[in-house]
């Protein structure tokens, strides 16, 4: 998970595209190719669309309208019309846009999506958004008005409005009308669309998946910085090391247990403090104990998560579909974003508790009754200053409201297209809200990084049990105390947390832990 920044160049085939690739593409800016068997499969895939359409046979969204519409027979002359017509009137997002690598990422996916040659567009399309995200032209797609289930029809169709010269996209770095970006960049917007090409645009989970996958990717550093940082709470809080013997959690036989046991054990390994300490209590409280159990659970739930964007960045998702080994139209439900809904929901589920056993830990810090001998809120003159006192608030504010957005979005549904689209996914709420979790649980983890700190430095001034970390330990500590001093007595402390805050979100703590421990996964 380690190497989109290396990436260079994607090739797509429609069937191969990695999460690391496609987070290369979306964030890093990785130039994009078409795969030559993947033009000649869109080729003869157009071909039969437009045969179909000659023979005037009754297919959806070629020779007929949309949703409800789908009964209404089209005019071949009109056909092309019926195409623009979807994206003009579908265009109905509203709220602030998406990020610019949430909507490379939409474009990637739609791009991949359709150069598998079974959805009956020209090439054109494929190439013209090739084309766009190699030279930085991004649609201004707004972020709310998906359901989910027809595909994100109303993202989808932000997207298709500047291939037609439309709508709004930034470029350079401005906000500009469609036609100009599209200009500027040296790229020939469209006149039309042609038949079933409007489908091919907006159908599918493009939008739900690009964000979902962004976030999964940063939710796989948090649970690596989870454990990185509670190392630290462990040293300071003289944690008790058996419960991460190797015995211990082979004999539950979980692999995210195992692994982020063996991560402890790798982190703490050389620390003066915690070898000094054992034997102080028999066991811990579940905060610090159960971290193998609570953090290895959310590494399982992130692999099931990617198992199904792995299948979902390299899935056909509009409809219908065009075989050519015999010239079958099927309709179907590919758009429906079910299968991302309920992996989304559980992304933001598992993040979610790791802000929530996160802010347990900084509770056990500042509390002078469980912190195993630190000052009361971690300040060496309690009473004229507070310490820490509202850091444990601020942090408990954000994992509760992550439990308030962690209410599972799928389990929604409501019927649209006059009931003919009567069960819908809301996976693209899911895929947004997961975000916001992230974010929080990213800040909560900043927050107990900083309150680990300033309770290392109080047990080092005791020195009962020494004063020495281990060494990933030492150098993420100084790494702190190059930019956020030791509070000796209250000062204005947003500075500091937004110092540690950017720390942990640059991944510039992770880089700094492999060099010193390369099996830290």
């Amino acid at each position: 998970m380690n190497g989109p920044k290396a990436i260079r160049k994607v090739i797509l085939t429609g069937q191969s595209l990695s999460l690391e690739e496609f987070v290369a593409v979306a964030r890093f800016g990785a130039s994009v190719e078409l795969a030559p068997q993947a033009r000649e499969a869109m080729e003869r895939s157009r071909a039969l669309a437009e045969k179909i359409a000659d023979e005037k046979r009754a297919a959806y969204g070629i020779t007929t309208g949309f949703g409800d519409f789908a009964s209404v027979a089209v005019p071949e002359e009109l056909s092309n019309k019926l195409s623009t017509n979807l994206i003009l009137s579908h265009c109905t997002g509203t709220g602030e846009p998406y990020r610019e690598e949430q909507v490379r990422g939409m474009m990637l996916l739609r791009a991949n999506a359709l150069c598998v040659g079974i959805s009956g567009v020209r090439p054109v399309l494929v190439e013209m958004l090739i084309e766009m995200l190699n030279k930085g032209v991004t649609p201004v797609i707004p972020q709310k008005g998906s359901l989910g289930a027809s595909g994100d029809l109303a993202p989808l169709s932000h997207m298709g409005l500047v291939l037609l010269g439309r709508g709004e996209a930034v470029y350079q770095g401005r906000k500009l009308p469609g036609g100009e970006a599209m200009a500027l960049a040296g790229i020939p917007a469209l006149d039309t669309l042609v038949c079933k090409e409007g489908l091919g645009i907006t159908n599918g989970t493009c939008a739900m998946t690009s964000v979902g996958a962004l976030n999964l990717y940063d939710t796989f550093q948090a649970a690596q910085l989870a454990d990185l940082i509670s190392s630290l709470t462990l040293t300071a809080l003289t944690g008790q090391l058996s419960a991460f013997q190797e015995r211990m959690h082979t004999a539950r036989g979980h692999i995210g247990q195992i692994q982020v046991a063996k991560n402890l054990r790798l982190l703490t390994d050389g620390c003066e403090i915690l070898e000094r300490c054992q034997g102080a209590r028999i066991q811990d409280a579940y905060a610090l104990r159960c971290i193998p159990q609570v953090h290895g659970a959310v590494r399982d739930a992130l692999a099931f998560i990617k198992s199904k964007v792995d299948i979902e960045l390299n899935a056909v998702t509009d409809n219908p579909l065009l075989f050519c080994e015999d010239e079958a139209v099927i309709s179907g439900g590919n758009f429906h974003g079910e299968p991302m809904a309920l992996p989304f929901d559980f992304l933001g589920i598992a993040c979610s508790e790791m802000a929530s056993i996160s802010e347990r830990r900084i509770e056990r810090m500042v509390n002078g009754a469980l912190s195993n001998g630190l000052t009361r809120f971690l300040t060496t003159d309690g009473g004229i200053n507070s310490g820490f006192m509202i850091v444990q608030y601020s942090a408990a504010s954000m994992a509760s409201e992550n439990k308030v957005l962690a209410h599972p979005a799928c389990v929604d549904s409501i019927p649209s297209s006059a009931n003919q689209e009567d069960f819908v996914s809301m996976g693209t709420t899911a895929a947004r809200k997961a975000g916001t979790i992230l974010e929080n649980t990213l800040s909560v983890l900043a927050f107990e990084l900083l309150t680990a700190c300033q309770a290392i430095d109080i047990r080092r001034r005791f020195g009962i049990y020494g004063v020495g970390l281990s060494p990933v330990g030492e150098a993420v500590f100084a790494h702190v105390r190059e930019k956020v001093a030791f509070m000796e007595e209250d000062r204005e402390m947003w500075p500091d947390i937004q110092a540690v805050e950017a720390m942990v979100r640059s991944g510039e703590l992770l880089e700094l832990a492999r060099e010193i421990v390369p099996d830290f996964q």
